[in-house]
């Protein structure tokens, strides 16, 4: 039994699962503001241009035998998957911007070439360890 309590705290204690739970989390919470936003601004409006009191979930086609086809429904959870989907793409379209401004922030140092079979050693080194010969130390500027 310790094993496994060891094994599980070992798992938990990776940052891919802790991760993992802060992102359900706030994407719950995220749900639920575009829920009321949908259903307490979107619907409303709706309400108003189509003068229902149901919003979209009135929107249906009544069955034999007290059954309906509810599409308002389907409707009201396409509008939900859509500003879900357009906020996540600009959030991760910021997330990109940031991290490319990022990298162009750093310069890169041009490598170091051997001047005799020219491919790339350190910038410290005074032999190649390609050709074996004998780096020249550049002069210093006074």
């Amino acid at each position: 039994m310790k094993k496994i309590t060891s094994e599980f705290k070992e798992f938990i204690s990776r940052g891919n699962v802790v991760d993992l739970a802060v992102g359900v989390v706030i994407g719950s919470a995220f749900t639920a503001i575009v829920n009321s936003f949908v259903n307490d601004i979107i619907m409303p409006l709706i309400n108003l241009v189509t003068g229902g009191t149901d919003g979209l979930a009135g929107l249906k086609i009544d069955l034999p035998r007290d059954n309906a086809i509810t599409y308002g429904t389907l409707i009201a959870s396409f509008i939900n998957f859509l500003l879900i989907s357009l906020v996540v793409f600009i959030i991760v379209k910021a997330i990109n911007k940031f991290r490319k401004k990022k990298e162009h922030q750093e310069p890169k140092e041009e490598p170091a070439m051997c001047p005799f079979c020219r491919l790339e050693v350190d910038k410290e080194a005074t032999r190649c360890p390609h050709c074996t010969s004998e780096i020249p130390l550049p002069e210093e500027e006074d």
